[in-house]
């Protein structure tokens, strides 16, 4: 189960953080991309984004709550 993070009181859902380092990676991946030039072969760049973002999510749920181990 995904627990909430309690910071000074303030309950954020734990899919809420889990969706932030996703998002970093997300973004951290595309400059990688980018700098080495494979953002140019993508005919759909942000349906290309929104897949690894999407990816990047699911691992980290699958990691986190070892659903398919």
């Amino acid at each position: 189960m995904i627990a909430d993070l309690d910071i000074g009181g303030v309950l954020i859902p734990g899919l809420l953080v889990f969706a932030l380092i996703a998002l970093a990676a997300t973004v951290a991946v595309i400059r990688l991309l980018s700098a080495a030039g494979i953002d140019r072969a993508m005919a759909h760049g942000p349906l290309v984004e929104m897949a690894i973002f999407a990816i990047i999510f699911a691992l980290l749920l699958q990691h986190h709550t070892g659903l398919f181990p």
